[in-house]
């Protein structure tokens, strides 16, 4: 698959890279896994003198030794002697840059931390003492979120306060979706942009293993991921055992209830058996794998939230695939589809609201878009879009099928917020596969 989109993180890059010819810049790039950071950074880098260097797990002293082979290869920079300690490498690939402007990414950052959590400090003291005096253009980046924020973010930690930037990529947006499937399946319907959408979240690494497998279609995207050698079968607990550590099991335990629709603590707590507070809030502010969606206009102390997955690929991945994994070891793929596709219909459904949210939010017309429901839970509304400058506001009721949907209905539910919408122009609008 082609290189898509990234344009704006592409202008920043290239700005930061610009300014790294009079003064040093420090940048973390941070997203979860399979987003293209790598290739987004190659990409940026690939007119310019640059260094690029993978933390992998291996002691500090081969590490070292790879290192420097790769600086002779791809800087034409020789250090000499034996270096076992990466302070040495830094502090020698620092002096280069008060000579010679070029880039420098270190990609996987945090996986020092396994193998000498001591070079945050390093790298912290080394860049304090030569960032004014060179021209570097410093890049990190990771895939473990609550690892990234913690060594950068922290105030107890060494390098907080460092950074000149921070960019954290996204997936890809929900318009973009449809181009990139345009270019794959001309002929392509909703119900398959719905499915890429479900199963993708616009993750690009996900989307480039669909479509160059040419799996462009519901059924043949639903075949490729539930195929004996598939990424996805296992991609969730991969993801997310290095996160987790020990605790990983009671973590799995809440995403799977939350992805089933056990979607407020007191539900996930009757299931679990304990208090669950601290595990949520872990996954919401640490791991940033959950948010807590209120109804709109809620009030910001109001308890009346509902937990859902952040992550469309793991909130499939914990209501489909984790919970049948005995299927999956014993081969039993027809069975395990069956179960899918019974149950597609239904949570394709909710994954639609979400297509049609993202996608309003993203039109940049309103500068708010949410639900709403009541303190019973009940007179839901699926979609509220605001523009608070002009004072408009869209209400709309979302089905897979367009003639299920009573707008009548939907605007007597609509009366209970007559006195947050006084003095806004509403419309009603029904959203369906259609409309994709």
């Amino acid at each position: 698959m082609k290189f898509y989109d990234r344009k704006d993180e592409l202008a920043v890059l290239d700005k930061l890279n610009k300014q790294s010819k009079k003064t040093s810049c420090f940048t973390l790039l941070v997203g979860r896994r399979r987003l293209g950071k790598t290739a987004l950074l190659m990409r940026m880098a690939q007119k310019q003198k640059h260094l690029y260097l993978f933390v992998s797990r291996q002691s500090e002293k081969l590490l070292c030794e790879q290192f420097q082979k790769e600086a002779k290869i791809s800087l034409g920079f020789e250090i000499f002697g034996q270096t076992e300690h990466f302070k040495d490498l830094f502090e020698a690939l620092l002096r280069a840059a008060e000579k010679t402007q070029y880039t420098l990414i270190i990609d996987e950052f945090q996986e020092f931390e396994r193998i000498n959590p001591a070079i945050f400090s390093q790298i912290q003291d080394l860049w304090d003492k030569y960032k004014n005096k060179v021209k570097l253009n410093f890049i990190v980046c990771g895939s473990i979120y609550s690892t990234l924020i913690k060594i950068f973010e922290n105030s107890k930690e060494p390098l907080f306060g460092r950074l000149n930037s921070k960019i954290i990529l996204k997936p890809f947006q929900v318009i973009l979706l449809k181009e990139i499937l345009k270019d794959h399946n001309k002929k392509y319907t909703s119900e398959d942009l719905l499915c890429l959408y479900m199963l993708t979240g616009g993750v690009p690494k996900y989307i480039s293993l669909l479509m160059d497998s040419k799996s462009v279609s519901k059924n043949k995207m639903i075949d490729f991921v539930i195929k004996t050698d598939s990424l996805f079968l296992s991609e969730g607990k991969d993801l997310l055992i290095s996160e987790f550590g020990k605790d990983y099991g009671t973590y799995f335990s809440i995403l799977q209830l939350i992805a089933n629709g056990k979607n407020t603590q007191s539900e996930i707590d009757s299931v679990i058996g304990k208090n669950t507070g601290a595990y949520l809030m872990n996954l919401e502010k640490e791991f940033a794998l959950i948010s807590r969606r209120k109804p709109l206009f809620s009030k910001p102390e109001s308890r009346n939230g509902r937990w859902r997955i952040a992550d469309n690929y793991l909130s499939f991945y914990f209501r489909f695939l984790y919970p049948n994994q005995t299927l999956i070891e014993q081969g039993q793929y027809e069975l395990l589809k069956k179960i899918i596709l019974k149950g597609y219909e239904q949570y394709s459904g909710f994954v639609l609201e979400d297509y049609f949210r993202e996608k309003y939010i993203q039109s940049g017309k309103f500068t708010q878009a949410g639900a709403y429901w009541d303190n019973k839970g009940e007179n839901e509304i699926d979609i509220i879009a605001l523009d608070v400058l002009n004072k408009t506001a869209v209400i709309a009721e979302v089905k897979r099928n367009e003639r299920k949907i009573n707008l009548q209905q939907l605007t007597t539910k609509a009366q209970n917020l007559r006195k947050q919408l006084t003095e806004y122009k509403v419309e009603y609008e029904s959203l369906s596969l259609t409309d994709m």
